[in-house]
């Protein structure tokens, strides 16, 4: 059966017409903020104390976007007799948001949480080389970052928070009661005299 004449015409004038009839969805941005998902990927945060310059998000990010320098630092010994050790601190951690495509990879390979995606989206440049952000500004994102959605009523105790809470719970039960010299509790301590008596047979 041959189609009708000015059918495609018909069904293109009729979504039309029904998109005309309902409310409109446009937000006025920027007099209204966008409500955006608690999972969007705008700038990445940097908690520059987790950082320990293991080089991995560099290494691993398919643009090479990520500039780390670092250090090396002689800690002194912790205890008498032991031995001194050297640790990395951090230089410079600067993303240039000009090449990072937003893969998230950095973000999954760091091993000690210390990159995070942020919902922070303004942040335009005139100048292609201002989007070069250095840590500072990575950390002023890292306070935009979403908490973490609450865990399920039936999921199981985090094993970081199970090994801490076993950790204090020994503690506390191995942990003696202070004692006095004698293995007894110890005695209040008395009063002190209310102050120095004059020697006898002083007059005055």
């Amino acid at each position: 059966m041959a189609p009708i004449p000015g059918s495609g015409l018909a069904k293109g004038l009729a979504v039309t017409l029904r998109t005309m009839t309902k409310k409109t969805v446009t937000e006025q941005y920027p007099d209204t903020q966008p409500d955006l998902p608690p999972r969007t990927r705008g700038v990445i945060g940097l908690f520059e104390e987790n950082c320990t310059v293991c080089m991995l998000c560099a290494r691993e990010c398919p643009d090479w976007c990520i500039y780390i320098d670092s250090h090396k630092e002689t800690v002194p010994a912790a205890t008498p007799g032991g031995r001194e050790r050297s640790r990395n601190v951090l230089d410079r951690f600067a993303i240039d948001f000009s090449l990072c495509m937003y893969c998230g990879i950095c973000i999954e390979v760091c091993p000690f949480d210390a990159l995070f995606w942020s919902p922070e989206f303004e942040y335009a440049e005139t100048d292609i080389r201002d989007l070069t952000h250095e840590r500072d500004k990575l950390r002023e994102w890292m306070w935009t970052v979403p908490a973490p959605p609450a865990l399920d009523p039936g999921a199981e105790e985090p094993k970081e928070i199970a090994a801490a809470r076993k950790t204090a719970e020994k503690l506390a039960t191995t942990q003696p009661e202070p004692t006095g010299p004698t293995g007894s509790n110890p005695e209040p301590p008395t009063e002190p005299p209310a102050g120095p008596t004059a020697p006898e047979g002083d007059a005055s």
